[in-house]
């Protein structure tokens, strides 16, 4: 499996982080999630790599307040689907090296990648 991440063009925070790891089109597969939307089966395999849909949903999109998601009780399911319907509810960015994914944009998980990043 190629190394792969899951960013938006427009997000400073994802272009921050792939300029500082050298991530280019040259050691990963890009894939802008606005203009290339994240297939059912790219969630799915992301989902396994992860433990759980509720891993890779972004709290922080604008669109989760907008929709009064925070008093609600979701299920794995509704996380799932939010992601598919809705881009920026995929916590950013997601790469993927070999069989590890590194989700969002902490610095544990920014300097874990690059570690990752350099055992290769």
């Amino acid at each position: 499996m190629p190394n792969k991440i899951y960013y938006l063009t427009s997000c400073s925070t994802c272009s921050r982080i792939m300029k500082e790891l050298d991530i280019s089109a040259d050691n990963f597969e890009l894939q802008d999630i606005k203009t290339n939307k994240i297939t059912a089966k790219q969630l799915d395999e992301m989902k396994a790599l992860s433990g759980s849909y509720e891993s890779l949903f972004s709290r922080r999109s604008l669109q989760y307040a907008a929709r009064g998601l925070k008093d609600k009780s979701l299920t794995e399911q509704d996380y799932r689907n939010l992601i598919l319907e809705e881009y920026t509810f995929l916590k950013r960015p997601v790469a993927i090296v070999g069989k590890e994914i590194f989700i969002g944009n902490s610095k544990e998980n920014v300097a874990a990648l690059k570690a990752e990043m350099d055992k290769k």
